[in-house]
């Protein structure tokens, strides 16, 4: 199945902007889907985005609309999430997930991915 690796987390103020990147050990178009979630302390884990596969089709969560981007480099084995416009509401730990081909369920739904990243921790400062 593979691993995922995440990294690009870090501590910015509010208005900035970040790129997460989550790296996989295999080729990432074995995956039926990769998402980003995240957590913050004291709430439950989130779906943020997701990047399927099959026809290439996106999906955010109505908070990080028009603000993060998710993306995938095939050749790089790499799935990516462009954070701008950080607000403190976004401050968690983000983590990557993926779907494998014999996976299936709603793209928000953190109990259809089975494989997981350590995380990576954003802090945005007011």
């Amino acid at each position: 199945q593979g691993q995922l690796v995440e990294s690009g987390g870090d501590s910015v103020q509010a208005g900035g902007s970040l790129r997460l990147s989550c790296s996989a050990s295999t080729a990432i178009y074995l995956y039926r889907c990769v998402g980003w979630f995240r957590q913050a302390p004291g709430k439950e884990r989130e779906a943020v985005a997701s990047i399927c596969t099959f026809g290439g089709v996106s999906y955010y969560a109505d908070s990080v609309k028009g603000r993060f981007t998710v993306s995938r480099n095939n050749d790089k084995n790499t799935v990516y999430l462009e954070m701008k416009s950080l607000t403190p509401e976004d401050t968690a730990r983000y983590s990557c997930a993926a779907q494998t081909a014999v996976d299936d369920g709603p793209w928000y739904e953190t109990t259809t991915y089975r494989l997981w990243g350590q995380g990576t921790q954003v802090t945005v400062a007011s």
